[in-house]
């Protein structure tokens, strides 16, 4: 009954809505309390819940270099290439940094916020103040010639200057909502008259040139946070185009934020914006957020677009366990090992194969196994890290049955698993002799733990699910893992 209200709530109060995603949007290395997930679980939930249909995505396209290069200069564009550059820009070892993933996931939400300029500018006689959300972007920190606060490059002003260039000449808004000030946004639009910026926010860097700043006091939370906006919203001009950067790291706990925000006024927040922007199109921007709850508020504002719905998103709720369990449901048997009859088997009852290929736990073939790694996405994720081809190995131990991903090119093991199934406790179990996640390409930012000889690939949790998901399978009642 939920989805059928969501999605006349949708009709009524979603048209004109667009969302833009790419599976890019997850950076390909792991950056200090920030979750590289955010997007995929903000979408998944979405989609989920029905907050957007499937005609509401958009697919990003990489923003061009002339289009960057309206608003920077021409040195630090070519910096961006450099290791050293992007790994101090995303507080990353610059050793072995993926620089073209990097970029590549950077220029894709350049693109969308561009593109999402446009759409919402299109002129549609029955629809006023269109509203387009991209799931990543609002990269406010970086200026003209200096990138830093993960922003390598300004997607507003980059948009803001594509849109100038075909010809729009109205009055553009950036409500920046993140928990640190737009240096980088004042900076890049200081030279246009027709651009206003408010901020509200719990640190100082200084004047800003243009900016109608706000600064909270540190931790202050729903009640003077929601009053202040109030009050920057009655001051803000009339527009003709808008940029919100509604940012989750206002959240209470963020730390690098400062706020002390619950996702209920996050929320409440996304609805004072979308009342005063009601008449304006606008484009909506993550920008900062480094708790467990980002996607929350991320998906909040999706559902404050899409449905204008304060429904909270439950405390239990896990967006990769829903996700994973969807997926599970839709794999066929006969894709994860041998069918009912197959071609290995009539060979061998014929006396022509001496032996049948290994399973594991009598069930997942090598192909199966890998297929399942493509489907839920592992492969993509390996693929960004520049792994691959693979090859999948299984053989029997002696402890249990082992499965090895290896690298063919390197011939490096990146996934390495023995498992047996066994009674612990009275229960039929997933037992994990051995687990290891290997990255030997990349190299430690902190102490290594007793064994490991090199970093992890950041894909512990899809793992971890991916083996609940073939206990589920089995028929057994559970995992467990020896503590090593």
């Amino acid at each position: 009954m939920q989805g059928v209200n969501n999605r006349i709530s949708r009709w009524l109060h979603g048209r004109g809505f667009g969302v833009w995603h790419a599976p890019e949007y997850r950076l390909p290395f792991s950056a200090p309390g920030f979750d590289a997930r955010r997007a995929d679980f903000a979408l998944w939930y979405l989609l989920e819940r029905r907050a957007i249909g499937r005609k509401a995505l958009r697919t990003p396209r990489r923003a061009e270099q002339q289009e960057l290069a309206r608003v920077h200069t021409p040195e630090l564009l070519a910096s961006l290439g450099r290791p050293e550059t992007l790994a101090r820009v995303f507080a990353s070892d610059p050793h072995a940094f993926p620089v073209d993933q990097v970029m590549s996931s950077v220029r894709l939400a350049c693109g969308a916020t561009i593109d999402a300029a446009r759409e919402v500018l299109r002129p549609v006689a029955h629809e006023l103040g269109r509203r387009a959300l991209n799931l990543f972007g609002g990269f406010h920190h970086a200026k003209p010639a200096v990138a830093g606060g993960f922003c390598a490059v300004n997607d507003v002003a980059i948009a803001v200057a594509a849109v100038r260039a075909e010809g729009f000449a109205g009055r553009v808004l950036v409500l920046d909502l993140d928990a640190h000030p737009p240096d980088g946004t004042a900076a890049c639009l200081a030279a246009d008259p027709s651009c206003w910026i408010g901020s509200l926010s719990c640190v100082s860097w200084g004047e800003l040139y243009n900016v109608d700043e706000t600064v909270l006091p540190f931790g202050s939370g729903d009640t003077q946070y929601l009053s202040a906006l109030e009050a920057l919203l009655a001051r803000m001009p009339p527009g003709d185009l808008a940029f919100v950067c509604a940012g989750g790291d206002v959240l209470a706990g963020d730390p690098l934020g400062g706020l002390g925000l619950t996702l209920e006024g996050c929320r409440e927040r996304d609805f004072l914006v979308l009342d005063a922007l009601s008449r304006v199109p606008s484009v909506w921007l993550p920008a900062g957020g480094y708790t467990a709850d980002a996607w929350r508020a991320l998906a909040g504002s999706g559902l404050a677009l899409g449905l204008r719905s304060r429904t909270p998103i439950a405390a239990s709720y896990d967006p990769m366990a829903a996700r994973f369990s969807y997926i599970a449901r839709t794999l066929a048997p006969e894709k994860l090992g041998p069918g009912e009859l197959e071609m290995d088997d009539v060979a061998e009852e014929l006396g022509l194969a001496a032996e049948r290929s290994h399973l594991l736990l009598g069930y997942y073939s090598a192909e199966g196994l890998e297929h399942a790694l493509h489907v839920y996405g592992v492969l993509d994720a390996l693929r960004r890290l520049g792994y691959g081809p693979f090859r999948m190995e299984l053989e029997s131990s002696g402890v249990g049955d082992s499965a090895r991903l290896l690298d063919v090119p390197s011939g490096e093991p990146l996934i390495e698993v023995v498992l047996e199934k066994r009674s612990v406790a009275g229960s039929d179990m997933l037992y994990v002799h051995w687990l290891a996640l290997r990255n030997p390409k990349a190299t430690f930012s902190a102490p290594p733990l007793p064994g490991q000889n090199v970093p992890g690939l950041g894909l512990s949790r899809e793992i971890t699910e991916m083996l609940i998901r073939m206990a589920v399978r089995l028929g057994l009642d559970g995992l467990a893992m020896r503590p090593s």
